[in-house]
């Protein structure tokens, strides 16, 4: 008699197909939507008359759903079927991004880009879930799992180009272009998948509630309270919540039943230190990106396409980093990796900081650029691989999964502080809150030397990624353990 128990895999010879075409599709398209936003934010001020704090949520907004939910958002395919619910990530994505491209106000824009990160936290976790489903162990997942990958670092690159080039046009057309291409992979989708089995699961709930409506009230309370005053009320009232709310989701997850935070994958003192080095990366990533753009286009001139072009160097020289690290990290310890990569990146964010308006692309941009893309690149490979070190096969996924959140969360957050130090020094100097094309030559002064103060803001954050990732004491052996286990993982 056959064996019953013998998975059958809807693809089984060839990775390349409808369904890596929809699942691979998707995750280019929230690569994009995230690159994409922090060119467009200059036009988007400008057009829709935000202020610095509403400009900021156009990025933490989305951020903070998509981070929050993450970890729902996986489960939530096992709970009710990864295919339905992946096309329920990607239908309420692409609806989002409609009411996206036609806002004709701050909160309408904050409000639909909040509803893209719940789309995508529903879709991309139960996506890369759908590629273990969907293509049969050994060589087909292998092709699989290199092209889904590859959509992260083609959407980095293009999305800077693609970008800038429909911003030129408007920039509606970042958002309205993800409706067509929405659409095709639903079509497509209905297609080429195949829907799981439903598992009965006690989701976590409130404790991805609490998270991220914890979270948000931190970040309100960062963004606003440089504008509206650090003891004013409101902001006083979110930063009291938000914390009180990320203590009840500790309480919370001590005593879930499928929590999404798990406990036990704490107590390796190795890996907290590698989680909160994770988040500090995280955090300089997430605001790097918002400022140097805002910095080009408003101080320095630049075009949103210009912009755009001005950041490829960054993908390039990350990317270099990330091959020399993938080879090193099994022979040196990967700590010193991490110190050498943000330490660069510390000094590239410190000099970043002196420039002013009489800044060249070639004379000061090009080297920080490359430099500071290097460094991240140094740091990023090791730290997942650390996260994983040393645990069971069992245990790769969830760790992934929290490590992931951890990066992705805290970009608010770091943003939010970097955005207060930036609107204070501004300020302080007799700047504006405003659209900078309105302002004059000392208004502009001053805005210059708030975005510069960002990346001083972001050093910071760099360095004292260093220093924490001084306590990650694995050894290059565990590093190459893990890459053994989570290779054998993404073949099992």
């Amino acid at each position: 008699m056959p064996d019953s128990t013998v998975v059958k895999y809807p693809v089984t010879t060839r990775a390349f197909g409808l369904a890596i075409v929809v699942l691979g599709g998707m995750q280019l398209m929230m690569v994009l939507d995230g690159t994409v936003a922090s060119l467009a934010l200059a036009r988007i001020q400008q057009d829709l008359d935000l202020s610095d704090a509403g400009r900021n949520w156009v990025i933490t907004s989305y951020a903070l759903t998509y981070g929050g939910l993450m970890l729902l958002g996986g489960r939530l395919g096992d709970a009710f079927g990864r295919k339905r619910v992946f096309i329920g990530g990607v239908v309420l994505f692409t609806v989002a991004s409609l009411v996206c491209g036609l806002a004709t106000g701050e909160i309408s824009l904050i409000a639909a880009r909040a509803l893209q990160g719940v789309g995508a936290a529903i879709a991309s976790p139960t996506a890369l879930a759908l590629v273990a489903t969907t293509f049969a162990p050994g060589p087909v997942r292998n092709q699989a799992i290199a092209i889904f990958a590859a959509m992260t670092g083609v959407g980095s690159v293009t999305g800077l180009i693609v970008g800038g080039a429909l911003t030129e046009v408007s920039w509606r057309w970042i958002f309205l272009i993800n409706v067509p291409i929405g659409l095709v992979i639903i079509a497509l989708a209905f297609r080429s998948l195949v829907e799981t089995g439903a598992e009965r699961l006690k989701l976590d709930v409130p404790g991805a509630v609490l998270a991220t409506l914890g979270c948000t009230g931190v970040v309100f309370g960062f963004t606003e309270g440089a504008e509206m005053g650090w003891t004013s009320a409101p902001v006083v009232a979110a930063l009291v919540v938000g914390l009180g709310m990320l203590a009840a989701f500790l309480m919370v997850e001590r005593k879930a039943e499928n929590p999404l935070l798990p406990f036990s994958l704490f107590r390796n003192r190795n890996r907290v230190a590698t989680f909160i080095a994770i988040a500090l990366v995280g955090a300089v990533m997430f605001s790097l990106a918002p400022f140097v753009a805002l910095f080009v286009q408003d101080i320095l001139g630049y075009s949103p396409l210009a912009a755009g072009m001005a950041f490829v160097p960054f993908a390039f020289g990350l990317g270099a980093a990330a091959f020399v690290a993938s080879k090193l990290a099994v022979r040196v310890q990967p700590r010193w990796l991490i110190v050498a990569g943000t330490v660069l990146t510390t000094l590239g964010l410190l000099y970043g900081s002196t420039l002013d308006t009489s800044a060249t692309y070639m004379g000061n941009l090009f080297m920080l650029v490359v430099g500071v893309g290097f460094g991240v690149g140094l740091a990023v490979v090791p730290l997942p691989l650390c996260a994983i070190a040393g645990v069971g096969q069992h245990e790769i996924g969830p760790l992934s999964a929290i490590a992931q959140v951890a990066q992705v969360l805290f970009g608010p957050i770091g943003l939010a502080i970097v955005g207060a130090m930036a609107t204070s020094k501004t300020l302080s100097l007799g700047g504006t809150s405003g659209v900078a094309s309105t302002m004059n030559a000392n208004q502009l002064f001053a805005l210059s030397e708030g975005y510069t103060t960002a990346l001083l803001g972001c050093a910071i954050f760099a360095a004292l990624a260093a220093v924490v990732a001084l306590f990650i004491r694995f050894t290059p052996q565990q590093v190459a353990q893990a890459q053994a286990a989570e290779k054998a993982a993404q073949e099992s």
